[in-house]
């Protein structure tokens, strides 16, 4: 190469432009497709490659994808077999050419039947799947996922139950569990009240029990019955099935005078799928009004057939409130559990079941609980469901401290290192280490649930986008890339004019909520009832937060943020949080009873709803003939009415019904009776009357006169109560 050569390959260096002169005028020469921006290494045209390349990288060093051949050779490329490129969701321009064991070019130059704008991609841009996948196939290639790394199965070292053994002598005797179940405000808690002789029933909010109780009574005759007392309210289905899967006995409470009601039959249902044993107590039989024998005749169709009947079911007619045949009632339990013959193994590791659990402010996280198998004491170590305890200390219905607790018998457990949910299996383990790995073992398994569930929604959407995608490339593939370029704009120009929302906007029409209740099982009733909220069209209900325990300051900042209303049950909230929610005006509404809450909770929803606007008929007339009046050079159709009820008033709203149908709203602009211009006319009189509307009348239409109001709508859910 001569030196006058050199000289001007150094100009060419310092000149951009005439670099890319040089290629354009190359590209007019041998007819190369290229503009500014693309890779230019194939059109210009030196002596020999290495003047080529050393030109390209000085004249464009911000284009890193123009590389020598050396270059090139140095790269290692990745290895592909039989043609398969793995390929994940998102790669960059890189990581793609490695993948497919070529350089970057080679993807520029298949971007180049796409609509992609070339002069923004860079080589760590990157590119989504659809675009990937038509990147290999115009290569010649095929793609398959690329398989993430697994992580190394874990052992699972959950804790489980023992198996039952056939010892015999381990075997004691234990007491009945017995349920009571029945409608809401039948006497359960009266019944339960009456038997151990304390005043439960006064104390529940209303006298409707709010959440499961677990007492241990004791007969005269030195058997002992551990009675669960559920809510019969709508709200706590879940509390009575709950109920049924730790007992042995049900206890069917159906009021003398109510006869069979809707949770009556639910609690059927519940022993029923439970396989559990009624007894059927007919309470409130000292009214005058009382009808054991109707009570007893409804049940047969529900398969609920009495002894007197040829049935098993023992039949009792009790007073709650007086103590009329309480002793009956349990000896015929009694009677039962001996003919169960129920035993249970004292000894070995703890097994049990959570029935309530709660927060206490002094005692921290606290469960009621219904030991099953073994003995419980202090300083045992449990697991239920994702957390453990080392028990501190354990109490009985009353608050008393005890120090053993044997199958068969309530206790509440202290010494939780967060609270279980109601219904979770409480397992005694060796030690604390061993606690953590259970616990770590639970929390590792669900969360590979949760991840296979997201895995499946994901492929499930991305099969739906990848269907989208090729029915918009079908439709659009009879169109040249300007055509296809232009409907693509059409298609989304609505997105550009979208700001980015910098900041969540609450609407008017979305009531946020946070529930804050006593104990785990209030909490799930009341997100059960939520649950059942369908007026989304209506007003949107949005959940922010729940929990257990009195309201707190954070709730309050919360509620602010989502402009919310913060509902307690059966909790408090302090002064001071008080005063926060007032300067924040934040309402707080605190309820001992579910269904206020859950009317409160309505009337909250229907005041978020806009006011509805209801159309009153002041007025009808007849139109009796038509004829019309020229103003100036118009002709404007008159109807010659007569009012059939009601008056006629020029300041309202009117309009036109013809054969059922409405075919004008609007105003008047004339209103005369004779030829003189009036305001009302009123039922029986005759007018001639004109719309603010060239419309041509015809005899029979009607015209109404009506007023516009707006009323307050009312929200149409419906819980069920």
């Amino acid at each position: 190469m001569n030196r006058g050569l050199v000289l001007r390959l150094e100009s060419l260096l310092q000149l951009r432009g005439a670099c890319q002169q040089r290629a354009l005028s190359c590209r007019k020469a041998w007819g190369t497709r290229w503009k500014p921006g693309q890779p230019v290494s194939s059109v210009l045209l030196l002596p020999q490659p290495w003047q080529r390349d050393t030109l390209l990288r000085a004249a464009f060093p911000h284009c890193r994808h123009l590389a020598t051949k050396q270059d090139t050779k140095k790269k290692k490329k990745a290895p592909v077999l039989r043609g398969e490129v793995e390929i994940m969701p998102r790669m960059s321009i890189e990581e793609l050419a490695r993948a497919m064991g070529k350089d970057t070019e080679h993807i520029y130059e298949a971007l180049l039947y796409t609509d992609v704008n070339l002069d923004s991609l860079e080589p760590h841009s990157i590119l989504h799947e659809d675009l990937i996948k038509m990147i290999v196939q115009k290569s010649g290639m095929k793609y398959k996922s690329a398989k993430l790394k697994q992580e190394k199965e874990r052992k699972n070292t959950d804790a489980v139950k023992r198996q039952v053994g056939n010892y015999p002598a381990l075997l004691t005797p234990r007491p009945p569990i017995v349920t009571i179940l029945g409608h809401v405000d039948h006497g359960k808690t009266t019944l339960l009240d009456s038997l151990r002789k304390t005043q439960v029933a006064s104390m529940e909010a209303g006298g409707i029990t709010q959440h499961i109780g677990a007492f241990l009574v004791h007969m005269p005759s030195g058997e002992k019955i551990t009675f669960l007392d559920t809510p019969g309210h709508a709200a706590f289905s879940a509390m009575r099935a709950r109920g049924t899967t730790v007992t042995d006995i049900v206890i069917l409470v159906v009021a003398a005078e109510d006869g069979v009601m809707q949770q009556t039959i639910e609690s059927i249902q519940h022993a029923r799928n439970a396989g559990v044993p009624l007894i059927l107590a007919i309470n409130k039989c000292d009214k005058p009004e009382a009808d054991p024998e109707r009570v007893k005749k409804e049940l047969l169709a529900h398969d609920v057939v009495c002894e007197e009947f040829g049935g098993d079911v023992q039949a009792v007619n009790i007073s709650a409130l007086k103590g009329e045949n309480l002793m009956v009632l349990a000896e015929a339990t009694v009677a039962l559990a001996e003919m169960l013959e129920l035993k249970a193994d004292a000894t070995g590791l703890v097994e049990g079941t959570v029935i309530e659990s709660r927060k206490d402010r002094g005692k921290g996280p606290l469960t009621t609980a219904i030991i099953q198998r073994g003995t419980l004491r202090k300083g045992c170590v449990l697991v239920a469901g994702k957390t453990w305890a080392k028990v501190r200390f354990m109490f009985d219905e009353n608050g008393k401290a005890v120090d053993a607790a044997s199958p068969g018998i309530p206790v509440e457990i202290m010494g939780w290192k967060d609270v279980p949910s109601a219904g979770d299996e409480i397992l005694e383990v060796e030690s604390e280490q061993r606690a953590h790995e259970v616990v770590d073992w639970r929390i590792y398994a669900e969360q590979q649930e949760k991840m296979k569930k997201d895995e499946e929604v994901i492929e499930a959407r991305q099969k739906e986008h990848r269907m989208e995608y090729e029915q918009r490339q079908r439709e659009l593939a009879h169109l040249t890339w300007r055509q296809r370029k232009a409907a693509l704009f059409k298609a989304n120009k609505h997105l550009l004019f979208q700001r980015p929302t910098e900041r969540r906007e609450v609407d008017e029409s979305t009531l946020s909520i946070i529930v804050k209740g006593d104990v785990d099982g209030s909490v799930e009733a009341i997100l059960n009832i939520l649950d059942s909220y369908d007026c989304e069209d209506e007003c949107k209900l949005d959940i922010v937060h729940f929990g257990m325990g009195d309201i707190s300051e954070n709730d309050i900042s919360l509620a602010e943020t989502f402009n919310g209303v913060v509902y307690g049950f059966s909790v408090k909230a302090n002064e001071s949080v008080k005063k926060l929610a007032d300067k924040k005006g934040i309402k707080i509404k605190l309820h001992n009873i579910i269904y206020k809450l859950v009317e409160d909770l309505k009337e909250e929803l229907t005041s978020r709803l806009p006011p509805a606007v209801v159309e009153t008929t002041v007025g009808e007339a007849s139109v009796l003939d038509t004829f019309s009046v020229t103003v100036g050079k118009n002709k404007i159709p008159v109807a010659g009415c007569r009012v059939q009820k009601g008056l006629l008033d020029r300041r309202m709203k009117f309009k036109l019904i013809r054969s059922g149908d409405v075919i004008w709203k609007g105003s008047l602009s004339s209103l005369k009776h004779h030829k003189d211009d009036v305001q009302v006319i009123k039922t029986g009189m005759d007018c001639g009357l004109s719309l603010d509307k060239n419309l041509e009348f015809r005899i029979g239409d009607e015209i109404v006169c009506y007023e516009e109001k707006e009323v307050q709508q009312t929200t149409s859910w419906d819980p069920g109560f």
